[in-house]
């Protein structure tokens, strides 16, 4: 029986990964998305969280605020890892059994944070999807729309990004997402992806 090809799938902030992700499903790939099983996981640990970092991370309908909880820990390693720690292990269980109830022979891991998943070891090979630093620059702002001091903090903070990868045996392919996902049809993004299928045997639908 042939292996399952588990594939990552990440990129630096506002690169286009999740746009990358949809050319990926469109060929056929089912695509688990991290970081939103990350939302569902908040939810689910919601207590423990209010006990560790207090009920004004709760939102006016009694949800976690994500912006909230993340001015909680931004900048501040301790609190960070105290965030982690109750979130990683439930994330980590949660895929690791989306993969194995999986039928087809190759499936995606799209995550911002792949290097600290606990599947990052299995994975068969690794796409990191780029961009030029101003055309990511002017989609968080429009995405996200924070002070553009806040938004350079977040780009300082991922300086050391690819040599979380680089310096791994897993093999890595790069592709460029320089467009806008308004534009249906990117023919370097799209000619990338299909040379990556190519070199890893993946069948496209």
């Amino acid at each position: 029986m042939e292996k399952k090809k588990v594939i990552g799938l990440t990129g630096t902030y506002c690169a286009g990964k999740n746009f990358v992700a949809s050319l990926l499903k469109e060929r056929g790939l089912s695509v688990l998305d991290v970081d939103k099983l990350g939302h569902k996981v908040i939810e689910d640990e919601k207590k423990q969280l209010i006990a560790r970092f207090g009920r004004d991370i709760l939102a006016d309908d009694g949800h976690i605020d994500r912006k909230l909880l993340g001015k909680k820990v931004f900048g501040k390693p301790d609190e960070l890892a105290a965030l982690e720690e109750i979130i990683h292990p439930a994330v980590n269980r949660e895929t690791l059994s989306w993969i194995n109830d999986k039928n087809e022979r190759s499936c995606v891991i799209n995550a911002a944070l792949l290097h600290r998943s606990s599947v990052f070891e299995k994975l068969d090979a690794v796409i990191i999807v780029e961009a030029p630093l101003l055309i990511r620059l002017l989609r968080a702002k429009k995405r996200d729309k924070l002070p553009w001091s806040a938004l350079i903090n977040r780009f300082k903070s991922q300086i050391k990004f690819h040599s979380q990868y680089f310096n791994r045996k897993t093999d890595i392919y790069r592709v460029e997402n320089s467009g806008f996902p308004c534009l249906k049809k990117q023919s370097r993004l799209e000619t990338q992806i299909d040379e990556i299928f190519s070199l890893l045997g993946l069948n496209r639908v």
